[in-house]
């Protein structure tokens, strides 16, 4: 029961990282919105997954991950339905700030649990549960182009539904119990920002989900700036980027336990670094297609990989929040590169392939990050 409450959470996750980049062209025709607007909208998300992901750990290594579980899956619910009927910018501006603070609560307590279900291998854990990310991510989009495209506000109805679900089945799943002390101290929040081998992991989420988030959220209106129809546009999104992801997740938990998570991090990297730069320059439609698959099948790894390993290095009364940090730094590249992305573009559309640069540039430097670890 714990695996399936971990399954349906990172599913709605899934659902929720893709939601903006689907839901973003409606919101921009029903509110007038500019591309810096969408910027400022994903930054307040990524602001929300900040704060939720670093304060929870300290919450779960005192009081145990099932809280973490369900304060993250009714924030989410309770932002999807706010979602649903905001008015205009503002209203949808504080629904993203809400859904991102319980993203950020169930994406850390998801991964905090893969130590607890696989010790020795965490990593492995990690990709298999997240491949279910990558198919939250996949029937976002193709959900809302073949049933919802009359009315993209039915998605959040579809997704809070989903979340309300994963609620009940972690209320109930039997959860490792809580130690019953107050160990956790937050002093020991300093000493693990001073550990070089986080900041290091740290760095390389903060990239890698600079890049990933910018695909999510931006990659339907760079395609249809380039002539791609809408529906065209969300159907490569899910068939490709995200059929990417859960395609190269199942994939890297197998070749985890035959070659070591370093390796893969640094293999990763470069590949996301030739394949979104190759994904930016075509605007045929099939083309396109294949070369956003190879992206996310190049980016599938990193996420939980990175975080398998935070999961190996840091245990004990710390693990949860060593998580939390890690995940945190994640999101703060989601705020940085949104705003970026936003600025470049302005108020033209068509902008957006210069401003998407910024994803092969992160990915070069996030290679070069790894060579540290």
């Amino acid at each position: 029961m714990q695996i399936t409450a971990a399954i349906l959470a990172i599913f709605v996750y899934g659902i929720i990282a893709a939601l903006l980049g689907t839901i973003l062209p409606d919101l921009s025709q029903r509110f007038s919105l500019t591309p810096k607007q969408n910027g400022t909208i994903a930054l307040f998300q990524a602001v929300g997954l900040m704060v939720g992901s670093f304060s929870v750990g300290p919450l779960m290594d005192v009081e145990g991950k099932k809280v973490g579980m369900l304060v993250g899956l009714a924030l989410v619910a309770v932002a999807l339905f706010l979602l649903r009927s905001a008015g205009g910018y503002r209203p949808v501006v504080v629904a993203m700030l809400l859904l991102g603070m319980g993203g950020g609560v169930m994406v850390a307590a998801t991964n905090s649990l893969n130590a607890d279900i696989n010790p020795a291998n965490p990593a492995v854990i990690a990709n298999w549960l997240n491949l279910f990310f990558g198919l939250g991510g996949m029937v976002t989009p193709l959900v809302s182009a073949k049933l919802f495209q009359a009315n993209p506000r039915k998605l959040t109805l579809f997704a809070g539904t989903l979340a309300i679900l994963a609620f009940l089945a972690s209320v109930a799943a039997p959860f490792k119990a809580a130690s019953g002390t107050v160990s956790f101290r937050f002093s020991a929040v300093a000493v693990l920002l001073s550990d070089v081998r986080l900041l290091v992991l740290a760095l390389m989420l903060f990239l890698y989900v600079a890049c990933e988030v910018g695909v999510w959220n931006w990659l339907v209106r760079h395609l249809i700036a380039q002539g791609v129809p809408e529906g065209k546009a969300l159907t490569i999104l899910s068939l490709g980027f995200a059929l990417g992801l859960l395609i190269g997740r199942i994939g890297a938990a197998q070749i985890l336990q035959q070659v070591d998570s370093k390796t893969v991090l640094l293999g990763a990297a470069g590949l996301m670094a030739i394949a979104t730069f190759a994904m930016l320059q075509s605007s045929s439609p099939a083309m396109a297609q294949a070369l956003v698959f190879l992206a996310g099948l190049a980016m599938a790894p990193v996420f939980p990989t990175a975080l398998g390993v935070v999961g190996v290095k840091f245990t004990g009364d710390t693990a949860a929040t060593a998580i939390g940090i890690a995940v945190t730094a994640g999101w703060f590249g989601l705020a940085v590169s949104s705003r970026i992305i936003g600025g470049i573009a302005g108020t033209d559309p068509k902008r957006l392939r210069k401003a998407l640069l910024l994803i092969p540039a992160a990915s070069l430097v996030m290679f070069v990050v790894g060579l540290t670890l």
